[in-house]
Protein backbone atom coordinates (compact mmCIF):
# COMPACT_ATOMS: atom_id res chain seq x y z
CA UNK A 1 0.00 0.00 0.00
CA UNK A 2 1.18 3.05 -0.46
CA UNK A 3 0.74 7.46 0.43
CA UNK A 4 0.99 10.37 -1.16
CA UNK A 5 3.31 13.26 0.17
CA UNK A 6 2.03 16.34 -0.43
CA UNK A 7 4.34 19.70 0.21
CA UNK A 8 2.13 23.62 -0.12
CA UNK A 9 4.89 24.88 -2.16
CA UNK A 10 3.14 28.46 -1.58
CA UNK A 11 3.17 27.71 2.48
CA UNK A 12 6.51 25.82 2.69
CA UNK A 13 9.05 28.57 4.06
CA UNK A 14 12.02 26.03 3.69
CA UNK A 15 12.63 25.65 7.84
CA UNK A 16 14.07 21.95 6.92
CA UNK A 17 12.20 20.35 10.11
CA UNK A 18 10.77 17.39 8.20
CA UNK A 19 14.22 16.42 7.27
CA UNK A 20 15.02 15.35 10.22
CA UNK A 21 11.99 13.27 10.85
CA UNK A 22 11.48 11.52 7.15
CA UNK A 23 15.12 11.89 5.98
CA UNK A 24 14.70 9.73 3.01
CA UNK A 25 11.35 11.66 1.52
CA UNK A 26 12.95 15.11 1.98
CA UNK A 27 15.76 17.21 2.31
CA UNK A 28 17.36 20.86 1.71
CA UNK A 29 19.30 21.23 -1.78
CA UNK A 30 21.94 23.14 -2.88
CA UNK A 31 20.09 26.31 -3.00
CA UNK A 32 18.87 25.83 0.47
CA UNK A 33 15.74 25.23 -0.77
CA UNK A 34 13.42 21.79 0.58
CA UNK A 35 13.00 19.14 -2.39
CA UNK A 36 10.44 16.16 -1.68
CA UNK A 37 12.49 13.02 -2.77
CA UNK A 38 9.00 11.33 -3.38
CA UNK A 39 5.76 11.96 -3.63
CA UNK A 40 4.70 8.57 -3.43
CA UNK A 41 5.96 6.45 -0.56
CA UNK A 42 5.30 3.06 0.71
CA UNK A 43 3.37 2.36 4.04
CA UNK A 44 7.06 1.58 6.35
CA UNK A 45 7.57 5.18 6.18
CA UNK A 46 4.29 6.53 7.09
CA UNK A 47 4.97 7.22 10.69
CA UNK A 48 8.06 9.09 9.64
CA UNK A 49 6.13 11.23 6.71
CA UNK A 50 3.43 12.04 9.65
CA UNK A 51 5.48 12.91 11.70
CA UNK A 52 6.92 15.57 9.43
CA UNK A 53 4.37 17.04 8.89
CA UNK A 54 2.90 17.34 12.38
CA UNK A 55 6.62 19.06 12.54
CA UNK A 56 6.51 21.59 9.93
CA UNK A 57 6.30 24.88 11.75
CA UNK A 58 3.15 26.51 8.63
CA UNK A 59 1.98 22.99 8.20
CA UNK A 60 2.88 22.97 5.05
CA UNK A 61 2.82 19.27 4.43
CA UNK A 62 -0.13 16.78 4.31
CA UNK A 63 -0.43 13.44 4.32
CA UNK A 64 -3.03 11.42 1.62
CA UNK A 65 -4.12 7.88 1.14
Amino acid sequence: MTFRVVVDWDVCQDHGQCVFSAPDVFRIGAEGRLELLLEVAEESRRDSCEEAADVCPVQAIRIEG
